[in-house]
C-alpha cells in the first residue's frame, strides 16, 4: 500500500470521525431542544404544559364568562338567535332587580355573621384540639382519632335525622346556635379536616422548643398560647379562611336547621328568590325568559364577596399553604 493510499484513507477516516461528533452533537442539540434535560424544559413538555395550562383555565372559565356576559343580557338579546356571547347593551337592570328584591345588603350582612363566627370557633376549637393530639398521650388516642375520620367521612346526610331531632330537643333550630355550638365543640363543617391540619403543623414544632419553655416555668397553656399559637399563624390562616368559606356557601344544612329563620347564607336566599320567581310565572314566558339573566345576575352577586375576599387574602393564602409544609423535630 502506497503512502498516498494510506493518506487518503487516514483523510477519510478523520472526515468520518468529525461528521461523527458533528452528527453527535446535532443529534444532543436537538434532544436537548425538543425534550430538554430530564424532560423538564423543552419543546415538547412545554407544549404539552400550555395545553394542559389552557384546557384547565378554558374549564374554569368558561361558567363565569358564560354568567358574566348572560347576566348583562336584556330579554331581547335572551331570545334573539343572533346574540350569542357579547350582549348588544350592558343591562344592569338585573342586578337592580337582585338587589333590590333580597334587600342585597341585609342578606350580605347576615350571611357573613352566619360564616364569621361559626368559622372563629372552629378554628379555635380546632386548634386546641389539634394541639391535644399532637402533644398529650391520652387515652385511646388512636381510637378517637379513627373515629374523627370517620365523623368526617360519612356523609351529613346519613345522620340529618338524628341531628336534626337532637338540635330541636336542644331548642338550636332557627337561630345561629345551630352553627356556632357545634363549631365550639370541633363538630361544625369539615371539622376533622381542620383538626388534622393543626394536628399534622403542631407534629412539626420541635419538642425541645416547648420543652424549653415548660423548664422556664410556663404552664401548658401559656406554651399553647404563647409560643406553639403564634407559630400556627399559617394554619390559622387556612382554617378560618377554609370554614369561613364553606359556611358563606352553605346551603342543604342552612337550609334545614335555619328553617323558620330570617337569617340565611347569601346563596341559599339568591336560590330561593329564583325558585320563588320562577314558580309564578309559566314555562316559555318573557318573564321566565328574563329570569335566566337575572338569576345569573344574582349568583355572581353571591359569588362576588368571596372573590374579593380572596383578591385581599391570596397572598397570605398562598404563604401559609407553604409555610405548612415546613418540617421539624
Amino acid at each position: 500500500m502506497t503512502i498516498i493510499t494510506r493518506m487518503k484513507r487516514f483523510f477519510k477516516d478523520v472526515y468520518v470521525d468529525i461528521k461523527a461528533k458533528e452528527f453527535g452533537l446535532l443529534k444532543e442539540r436537538l434532544k436537548k431542544a425538543f425534550i430538554g434535560s430530564k424532560y423538564t424544559n423543552g419543546v415538547i413538555y412545554k407544549f404539552f404544559v400550555y395545553v394542559m395550562l389552557f384546557s384547565l383555565g378554558y374549564v374554569y372559565l368558561y361558567p363565569m364568562l358564560y354568567m358574566v356576559t348572560n347576566s348583562l343580557m336584556s330579554m331581547s338579546d335572551i331570545i334573539s338567535v343572533a346574540v350569542r356571547w357579547i350582549p348588544s347593551t350592558l343591562n344592569w337592570e338585573n342586578y337592580r332587580i337582585v338587589w333590590n328584591d333580597i334587600n342585597y345588603p341585609r342578606a350580605l350582612l347576615d350571611a357573613f355573621i352566619l360564616a364569621f363566627f361559626p368559622a372563629i370557633s372552629a378554628t379555635v376549637s380546632s386548634a386546641i384540639i389539634g394541639y391535644g393530639f399532637a402533644r398529650f398521650r391520652l387515652p385511646f388516642k388512636k381510637t378517637l382519632m379513627a373515629l374523627m375520620v370517620m365523623a368526617f367521612i360519612i356523609p351529613p346526610q346519613i345522620t340529618m335525622l338524628p341531628t336534626f331531632r337532637m338540635y330541636a330537643n336542644y331548642e338550636l333550630l332557627g337561630s345561629l346556635r345551630a352553627f356556632v355550638y357545634p363549631a365550639i365543640l370541633g363538630q361544625g363543617l369539615n371539622g376533622p379536616i381542620y383538626i388534622l391540619i393543626f394536628y399534622s403543623f403542631f407534629k412539626t414544632i420541635p419538642k425541645s422548643l416547648v420543652e424549653s419553655a415548660q423548664l422556664d416555668g410556663a404552664s401548658a397553656v401559656k406554651v399553647f398560647t404563647k409560643i406553639v399559637l403564634p407559630l400556627a399563624i399559617p394554619s390559622v390562616i387556612i382554617v378560618f379562611l377554609f370554614s369561613f368559606v364553606w359556611y358563606y356557601n352553605e346551603t342543604y344544612l342552612s337550609g334545614l336547621f335555619l328553617r323558620g329563620s330570617d337569617m340565611m347564607t347569601l346563596p341559599l336566599r339568591v336560590s330561593q328568590y329564583i325558585s320563588e320567581y320562577t314558580s309564578i310565572y309559566p314555562e316559555g314566558s318573557r318573564a321566565r325568559e328574563l329570569m335566566q339573566a337575572v338569576s345569573l345576575a344574582g349568583n355572581i352577586l353571591a359569588l362576588l364577596p368571596l372573590l374579593i375576599l380572596y383578591f385581599f387574602t391570596q397572598r397570605h393564602f398562598v404563604e401559609s399553604i407553604e409555610r405548612t409544609g415546613i418540617t421539624g423535630e
